[in-house]
């Protein structure tokens, strides 16, 4: 009887820990998966439709569109997933996020012929109402936040 008593708090408290290290999806980290899953599918969809019927009229925009899709698609499914190693996925993909909403939102500004047709970084993301810009610095914050920590 003892040995059973005594594995099951030890069974709780290792699944307790271990919750405590995954909370990423949890709380307002669901509303950022989730927010992040609507750009998935809106930039997968949105890059299919250019890429398939009007590629020739501004093929790098719409290969943009395509790269930011990937990277939406990546960002959600490592925030929802837990463990370090998603962790690191996380960041890395928000960071890359961050990133080009910041390059390709300069280059729309500054080089517009390149971008004749919007995309979902273009305008730092102006035409989605600049959420592509305030999404990966809320996604880092929030990882930031729910970092691992170094005990293992």
């Amino acid at each position: 009887m003892k040995n059973q008593n005594s594995e099951a708090p030890a069974k709780g408290a290792a699944a307790s820990a271990t919750g405590a290290k995954n909370t990423r999806n949890t709380g307002p980290g669901r509303l950022l998966i989730a927010v992040y899953a609507v750009f998935a599918i809106s930039a997968t969809a949105r890059a299919g439709y250019q890429i398939l019927t009007k590629f020739s009229e501004a093929p790098l925009a719409y290969l943009l569109s395509a790269f930011a899709a990937l990277v939406y698609v990546v960002a959600t499914v490592s925030l929802a997933k837990p463990g370090s190693t998603w962790f690191k996925v996380s960041v890395a993909a928000v960071l890359v996020e961050l990133v080009g909403v910041l390059v390709v939102g300069a280059l729309s500004v500054f080089d517009s012929v390149q971008f004749p047709h919007e995309t979902v970084w273009s305008l730092f993301g102006r035409g989605y109402g600049f959420i592509p810009l305030l999404l990966p610095i809320l996604g880092l914050v929030w990882l930031y936040r729910r970092r691992p920590s170094l005990k293992a």
